[in-house]
């Protein structure tokens, strides 16, 4: 089967006193989901699962309209941060945003459930999703730290900041039933391009 891992769209940023913050993508981000829908409507695509998380949701909602998909929320795919009661997008940010400042402190303490709970979530949701859908190219709407350490824990990386998707970037990974994972393609962003 066929895993299309798709980072969200670009979100606003949000602030909450009231629990984790959970954005909707910036005019921008429902421009880029537009666009890869575009893209990804052209290919095969027999079920798309999203993270629980608005960003993802509305990434993966207008290929899902397009082709009539009810797509499947798995709560295994939030982002790493996802207890945090503020998102700011990354190219917000500057040298002194409390983020950057945790990162350069120690990278490792912007996994909410720690790194290794975290890795391994990751891993046994991506692998339910291969077990549920054999044979079927699956669009996976999620999160850049789950694309990313998904990519990694394939590829045999410990580093989880070795490999960063953009926004609606889409990698591609060939699974099997018998645990065998090859990665395709990594972050193709060629249908963004003629976004700013």
């Amino acid at each position: 089967m066929e895993l299309l891992v798709i980072r969200h769209a670009r979100p606003e940023a949000e602030v909450r006193d009231d629990g984790p913050a959970d954005p909707p993508l910036s005019p921008l981000g429902l421009r880029q989901a537009e666009a890869t829908a575009d893209f990804l409507a052209g290919e095969t695509v027999d079920a798309i699962v999203t993270s629980t998380m608005r960003r993802a949701i509305e990434t993966g909602r207008p290929l899902a309209e397009r082709l009539d998909i009810s797509p499947e929320r798995l709560d295994g795919l939030k982002e790493s941060d996802h207890q945090r009661t503020s998102y700011t997008p990354i190219e917000d940010m500057d040298k002194d945003h409390e983020v950057i400042q945790e990162y350069l402190e120690d990278p490792l303490r912007m996994f909410s459930d720690g790194y290794d709970t975290f890795r391994y979530r990751i891993r046994d949701t991506f692998d339910a999703i291969v077990a549920n859908h054999s044979g079927q190219a699956v669009a996976v709407f999620c999160h850049s730290m789950v694309a990313s350490v998904y990519l990694q824990t394939v590829l045999g990386h410990d580093d989880p900041f070795a490999l960063i998707c953009d926004y609606g970037g889409i990698s591609r990974v060939t699974a099997s039933s018998t645990g065998i994972r090859t990665v395709r393609s990594i972050n193709e962003t060629a249908h963004l391009r003629h976004l700013p």
